[in-house]
């Protein structure tokens, strides 16, 4: 547990962890503009996820060395992935047909974040809800999704858990 506290404590975790971020959104934007798989609103819903986790990453890697703030970005980082856990679920459930919802081309958005207007190569949804493309070895983008944004939930606690047990003791 200690070596895990210290990958966070000396910024790899955090580099690692917005590397990620931006690679995710690169896989996005080449399924959309190589493949021509278009966005759908829970698939924006995961791109402005991925950014905020990605802001907490160069926030966290900043903060590092005061403990208790380094354990709020992981929280917030925690918090993020909780609820991109929730829209992974409804992208799987859409998929495989056991989760009927509303998917229409409406962000919810406040006008003050209006990121489908601002930067709408990245943020605009483009169709509906219906099924995520293939990665590989058969597993969809949902099933990769899910996967990984429990395993970033399951970290991230830990890790703002060592930072407050560790890290208290360190300070």
């Amino acid at each position: 547990m200690h070596k895990l506290f210290q990958l966070s404590k000396n910024g790899n975790y955090w580099l690692m962890l917005a590397g990620l971020c931006i690679l995710m959104e690169m896989v996005a934007l080449l399924y959309q503009y190589v493949l021509d798989e278009p966005p759908c609103v829970v698939c924006i819903h995961v791109r402005i996820g991925i950014l905020a986790v990605f802001l907490l990453a160069i926030a966290g890697l900043m903060l590092r060395n005061f403990n208790s703030l380094a354990a709020i970005m992981h929280l917030g980082v925690a918090a993020v992935s909780a609820v991109m856990l929730e829209r992974a679920w409804e992208l799987l459930g859409t998929e495989r047909g056991f989760i009927i919802g509303s998917c229409d081309f409406n962000l919810g958005l406040p006008d003050w974040l209006a990121l489908d207007r601002w930067l709408p190569a990245l943020f605009e949804v483009q169709t509906t809800c219906g099924y995520t493309p293939v990665l590989f070895f058969g597993i969809t983008m949902a099933e990769a999704l899910l996967f990984l944004f429990a395993v970033l939930l399951l970290s991230s606690v830990l890790l703002a858990g060592l930072h407050l047990k560790i890290g208290g003791r360190e300070g």
